[in-house]
């Protein structure tokens, strides 16, 4: 078996999350290649050093640029904030690596712009570039793509999806980065909202053409972790409606200001034969409503996703057993080990992010001007 040499960029929440994919799927999956976690990467010597002990790293750096340009690593993973995405990922392109880079790709489009384009260049050598947009992964998801794209709810006309969380709702709490405009692009939006961006078109094979938003900062400063305050320069909740290009109808919410609620990614699709429903909250499960069947008959079911039959379900527990959030990051990291291996392009693409990061972008532009903001033409030619 061959090895994939690794390097990751980037040790907290997200390296965390990579980490235990990197050591898992291995032996989770039957692979033509095999995962070698070689080096951690963190700007603090200290916390490098730590991180690379506790999440099975073989050494540590603190030098994202030598990190690249080591001759014996084959894939860089992108773990940092949105900031330093784009730097990082077309000088790891540039180096001859395969980037696996977090969402969302960057902090603007101009920026996602040039690593879609040096993702393309690179593909033309056979260096392949993936954006992680883990929600794809949940087998329930992937599962409600099966059933969408087999017409079992036919024409699709409604599509809602909601995320919400509540870890900023204390004015108290502190000043953070994903709380600044220059280091995270944008606040709820970016942080959440591309992933129900993301996870609709996903699901739906449709694509976002037109929207009309508004966003709201509901505490606009915070205190500094050295004392004072400062200014909170990012959305704190977004809300928009969108046309979708195979005609369907959309409204998504994004918000850390929902109480209560601590990471409640929901999206229903309502179509002419039926409807289908996924709450990350009971992330085994698929809601599936067959209008064909006689009345008498109709109503939603309950499919719990853990069959051997079910996507990536075969890897794990016997039917029954659920699986859980790091998962996903397991079957994301399979998929690009399969797609490297194969010689085949991974998806989601730079490319297809790229997109995602258009209409984010669109979403802004309408809530700063109250108007109706088509994505089509800018997509066009961006792509």
């Amino acid at each position: 078996m061959g090895q994939l040499r690794v390097g990751m960029v980037g040790h907290a929440f997200m390296g965390a999350a990579h980490s235990q994919a990197w050591r898992t799927v291995n032996h989770a999956f039957d692979l033509p290649l095999s995962a070698r976690m070689t080096v951690v990467c963190g700007r603090d010597e200290q916390r490098a050093a730590a991180a690379a002990v506790k999440l099975g790293w073989e050494s540590h750096a603190t030098d994202w640029r030598a990190v690249i340009e080591r001759n014996d690593l084959d894939l860089v993973d992108v773990c940092t904030p949105g900031d330093t995405h784009a730097e990082i990922g077309i000088a790891a392109l540039a180096a001859g690596k395969h980037v696996l880079c977090e969402k969302p790709l960057a902090n603007s489009v101009a920026e996602a712009r040039e690593m879609a384009a040096a993702a393309a260049a690179a593909e033309a050598h056979g260096i392949r570039a993936m954006c992680g947009f883990n929600y794809r992964r949940v087998p329930a998801v992937a599962l409600m793509r099966e059933l969408v794209a087999a017409g079992r709810i036919g024409e699709i006309r409604h599509v809602r999806a909601v995320y919400l969380q509540d870890w900023i709702v204390d004015p108290q709490f502190p000043l953070v980065w994903r709380l600044r405009k220059d280091v995270a692009g944008s606040g709820a939006l970016g942080d959440i909202g591309a992933h129900i961006v993301d996870l609709t078109q996903f699901v739906t094979g449709q694509l976002i053409t037109g929207v009309s938003a508004l966003t709201e900062t509901f505490v606009r400063s915070r205190p500094l972790s050295g004392g004072g305050s400062g200014e909170v320069t990012v959305d704190d909740a977004a809300l928009f409606l969108a046309r979708l290009d195979g005609g369907a109808v959309a409204t998504y919410e994004a918000t850390r200001f929902a109480t209560g609620r601590k990471n409640g990614l929901r999206v229903e699709l309502n179509g002419s034969l039926g409807s289908v429903a996924f709450d990350f909250e009971r992330m085994n499960e698929l809601e599936f409503y067959d209008g064909t069947l006689p009345p008498a008959e109709q109503g939603f079911s309950r499919i719990l996703a853990t069959e051997p039959e079910h996507p990536y379900m075969s890897a794990w527990w016997p039917a029954g057993h659920p699986i859980g959030y790091e998962h996903t990051f397991t079957h994301e990291v399979r998929d690009l080990v399969a797609a490297i291996a194969d010689r085949k392009a991974p998806t989601p693409s730079f490319a297809d992010a790229l997109q995602v990061q258009i209409v984010l972008d669109a979403v802004e532009r309408s809530a700063a001007t109250a108007t109706w903001v088509p994505v089509e033409a800018e997509l066009a030619a961006a792509l």
